[in-house]
């Protein structure tokens, strides 16, 4: 899942990179409100930190053009303590929820979760599930009938997108969006890669789970019976 932290406070922001990087989370992080609206119009992200005072243009605003363009990617406030106008007024405009500053770290990863299971997706703590394979994004395990395989970050985070979209195909230019970024200059070989590693993973796993090609598309997930 990838995350993008708009918030004027670097120091802040770095912490919060940080920490979602341990999480496995892939993060992006800007400073002021232009660049955050610029990066969330890419449309690549699955959650937004939205810091509500930003320099340039303040949060709400912010808010206002994406849902005004129909980007409906999850919003989560970041707001001062007590400041209920704001909050009100962000939540009225599609903000999915808010957090006042200061926030544990604990509260602000359960609140991420909660979001991202209201909008469907696929966060559960013990592990995401396609056929006979469970994915632990926590500890980078990939299961199967009791052997497992620990995965590295790009390749959990890949098998993650494929698992998350079923059996919707996944071209290898949103691959390279979601798992580096919209200006990468990552080649569609570097996509490939991953893509045989996984492959022999799950055959090593004797999975029925296979990644298909579809030539000219992209890739997709199926489970045999």
């Amino acid at each position: 899942m990838r995350i993008l932290i708009v918030e004027d406070e670097i120091n802040l922001a770095d912490a919060l990179t940080q920490i979602l990087k341990k999480q496995n989370y892939s993060v992006d992080a800007v400073y002021d409100g232009q660049s955050g609206l610029d990066n969330a119009l890419s449309g690549i992200y699955d959650l937004i930190l939205l810091d509500i005072m930003l320099p340039e243009m303040d949060g709400i605003t912010v808010l206002k053009k994406l849902r005004g363009e129909g980007v409906a990617t999850s919003v989560i406030l970041l707001t001062a303590k007590g400041d209920t106008s704001d909050k009100i007024t962000g939540l009225d405009y599609g903000a999915d929820d808010y957090v006042a500053k200061p926030f544990s770290t604990g509260e602000l990863l359960a609140r991420i979760r909660a979001v991202m299971r209201r909008k469907g997706e696929l966060v559960p703590e013990d592990g995401m599930k396609y056929g006979d394979i469970e994915l632990n994004t926590s500890s980078l395990k990939l299961t199967c009938k009791g052997k497992e395989l620990k995965l590295i970050l790009k390749e959990s985070e890949l098998m993650e997108l494929l698992m998350t979209r079923k059996t919707s195909v996944t071209s290898k230019e949103q691959m390279i969006e979601k798992m580096w970024g919209f200006d990468s200059d990552v080649e569609h070989n570097n996509v490939e890669v991953y893509i045989s590693f996984l492959r022999k993973k799950l055959v090593f796993l004797q999975s029925s789970v296979r990644i298909n090609t579809i030539r000219g598309v992209g890739y997709v997930l199926e489970a045999s019976d």
